[in-house]
């Protein structure tokens, strides 16, 4: 502890110290302590990977394990094509691009913004640093004081920073229920008056995996003066033709929505970007503080984007696809298959419904002991009490290893007795309704 003495040698905190002890009294700072104290052994939050192997193999604590947490769902990490682009861009561009993109880009990031937009079928695209800066940087930007959101409860956490943003700049903001187009009619509604509106939704839900009514919430948006700004982060590369995503195929045009990608996650390069037309790229290169103040993404990754996209428009892709799917309905089936409340399955996101905390934490660390490595995914990420086991399948996962997490959950079933399907279902609306996370912090996860 830090402290100095004034008068008669009465120890007094230092500033440093009051602010340490202050942010500790919030009450998601405590939960988060507590748990990794009580859970010491269990926790595996904050881990430090110190190899890589083959077919997703990972040495951490200590332990070989599979990794079914990383979001590199087509295994384009570990492809000579792409390592060989972000040397070459290295060899060209050198480490940093050297100024705020206000002042200049490197070509990489003129070529790169054009083929993305090629490739999505949009007129431009604008890249960000991550989806994170695109989300704080794009929202505040798109909306003004006579402006509104309406934001998904179960949104990204990006979406609900940078609505808090927008909030303090004069944007009215409320809250509709998950993927509920009358909730958000009636949001909106209550919302009037305003100028125009924007809807804040996931394309892919990243702690269940599932796709909301694009074009039902669509339609209601349409008739109230709102467009969709749509975070696809982890439908990118995976879902819809070649890899684009959620929104084409759900509304056959980008007519009334913005579309945020990643290029980390599926494209296994870096950053996020956002789809939307020539005017609009320009407004955001104006009102959007990220891109102005902020530094970009590094040259070396942008040259790697190309390769990635002329993989996403091969003949090549569909075999990738069809490994990955061929990977998720594996899983799915076997965990179904036992019994359990399986979330996701049209997407690398398969979750597994726990429950309570620590009967979540401690199902992650006896997988883990059983060789397998997923995310134990608790509140305010998920629901209160509604832990989860977030499964990732990746394209280079090989069936040996999908089957064994199988039986690694067959053998926690018997050493836990898992709630099923039937138990959960009869537990989801305890006297009193729901406890449902609320803005701070839900859904982390955004590189």
């Amino acid at each position: 502890m830090t402290s100095f003495s004034i008068g008669d040698d009465k120890a007094v905190l230092s500033p440093m110290h009051k602010l340490g002890d202050a942010l500790r009294q919030n009450t998601l700072v405590r939960i988060i302590e507590r748990f990794g104290e009580e859970h010491s052994d269990s926790h595996l939050k904050d881990l430090v990977i110190d190899e890589v192997g083959p077919g997703r193999e990972i040495v951490v604590l200590g332990r070989r394990v599979i990794n079914f947490g990383s979001d590199s769902f087509l295994g384009l990490d570990q492809d000579p094509r792409v390592q060989k682009a972000i040397r070459l861009g290295l060899r060209k561009w050198g480490s940093h691009n050297g100024a705020s993109r206000a002042f200049a880009s490197v070509r990489a990031n003129i070529d790169a913004e054009q083929r993305l937009a090629d490739w999505l079928g949009v007129e431009s695209t604008l890249i960000y640093p991550s989806v994170m800066l695109a989300n704080l940087g794009a929202i505040p930007g798109l909306t003004g004081r006579h402006d509104a959101i309406a934001l998904d409860e179960m949104a990204h956490s990006s979406m609900q920073e940078a609505a808090k943003i927008a909030r303090a700049n004069g944007t009215k903001v409320a809250a509709f229920a998950h993927s509920d187009p009358l909730s958000l009619e009636q949001t909106l509604a209550g919302l009037r008056p305003y100028r125009c509106a924007l809807v804040c939704i996931d394309g892919v839900y990243s702690m269940s995996g599932k796709i909301p009514p694009m074009r039902e919430l669509d339609a209601v948006a349409r008739t109230a003066d709102a467009v969709l700004y749509i975070d696809d982060a982890h439908g990118t590369g995976v879902l819809g033709e070649h890899g684009r995503g959620t929104v084409l195929e759900a509304l056959g045009s980008y007519q009334n929505a913005f579309v945020i990608g990643s290029l980390s996650k599926a494209f296994s390069c870096a950053g996020g970007f956002i789809g939307c037309s020539a005017s609009f790229q320009r407004l955001l290169k104006i009102r959007s503080s990220p891109y102005i103040f902020g530094g970009p993404v590094v040259p070396c990754y942008l040259e790697a984007i190309g390769t990635v996209i002329d993989i996403l428009r091969s003949s090549e892709y569909e075999s990738l696809r069809a490994r990955l799917d061929r990977s998720i309905g594996r899983l799915t089936h076997g965990l179904t298959a036992l019994g359990l409340e399986v979330m996701g399955g049209a997407t690398p996101i398969v979750s597994v419904k726990i429950g309570d905390e620590a009967d979540t934490l401690r199902a992650g660390k006896f997988l883990f002991d059983q060789g397998y490595y997923v995310q134990s995914v608790l509140f305010p990420a998920v629901p209160y009490h509604a832990g989860v086991l977030r499964v990732q399948c990746n394209a280079n996962h090989e069936d040996r290893s999908i089957d064994g997490l199988i039986n690694a959950f067959a053998s926690l079933t018997e050493s836990m007795g898992l709630p099923g399907r039937s138990q959960l279902a009869a537990a989801a609306e305890p006297p009193g309704g729901r406890g449902r996370a609320q803005n701070d912090g839900k859904n982390k996860d955004r590189t």
